[in-house]
């Protein structure tokens, strides 16, 4: 007489092997997604984000709190490619944030003795 070993174990369908799937299937998930996106992040394509996000903020900070123009005016200054970049304008604390969605995120403060400055970060 053969002996199978879900049936030594009480599980005749198999139902232990789904439910463990069922459990590690989203960790495994979330580990590729997030080995992803640090991978992206981290990497020329991050670096290259960061680095349009602190130009835009820095030209739209120029334009809006130095050159004294509208938003929708300073959007002309963007350069091509750059049409990923998202800006939010604070006009209170005279604050420019532009940002690449997932991967980067600068600010640019207007002062007015020394103009805009890019903030670390």
């Amino acid at each position: 007489m053969r002996v199978n070993a879900s049936t030594v174990n009480g599980d005749a369908g198999g139902r232990t092997g789904r439910r463990r799937w069922l459990l590690w299937a989203p960790v495994l998930a979330m580990c590729l997604l997030a080995g992803g996106w640090f991978g992206l992040k981290y990497s020329s394509t991050g670096k290259q984000a960061a680095l349009g996000a602190g130009y835009i903020a820095h030209v739209v900070c120029s334009c809006r709190y130095v050159g004294n123009r509208e938003m929708a005016s300073c959007r002309t200054d963007f350069e091509a490619g750059t049409e990923i970049v998202r800006v939010e304008d604070d006009v209170a604390r005279q604050t420019i944030t532009a940002s690449v969605p997932l991967l980067a995120k600068r600010r640019a403060v207007y002062e007015p003795e020394f103009g805009c400055t890019l903030l670390e970060g």
